[in-house]
């Protein structure tokens, strides 16, 4: 029976390291798209692209008594023709008092109605978010 002693045993390992290393890219990103790929892999295929179509040239109504009195671009038929509007005095009250601004202050509505609340709930799921960019692993 032979005795292994340690130097023995860290010349043996000394030996058996491999002489060379692979130095290739190990991350997809630092490789080009169209160079030959790690270890003779064959060279990646430029992708084709599609035809290149002219732009279409949409008409533009330039007419401005056809444009006071119709909804230019509501017509979505081949036949048939444009919604004509109607005077102010036939359309509802509340089309007039609808809000296109932005919304008003948290500090101008009622804590006790719905907008309110879900002004309040998406306020701090952005709260949330941003603590949680901030977050480390």
């Amino acid at each position: 029976m032979t005795v292994v002693t340690f130097s023995m045993l860290s010349s043996l390992k000394k030996s058996v390291t491999l002489g060379f290393q692979l130095n290739f890219p190990r991350n997809s990103y630092a490789k080009a798209v169209t160079s030959v790929s790690m270890l003779g892999m064959k060279k990646k295929k430029a992708v084709k692209a599609g035809p290149v179509s002219e732009k279409k040239v949409l008409p533009v109504e330039t007419d401005p008594e056809r444009l006071v009195s119709y909804c230019c671009g509501s017509n979505i038929y081949v036949t048939g023709e444009d919604v004509k509007l109607a005077p102010d005095c036939e359309y509802p009250d509340w089309l007039w008092n609808i809000r296109t601004g932005p919304p008003p202050p948290l500090e101008s509505l009622d804590p006790n109605s719905k907008d309110y609340w879900r002004r309040i709930k998406k306020l701090a799921i952005k709260r949330q978010n941003e603590l949680m960019k901030l977050k480390k692993f």
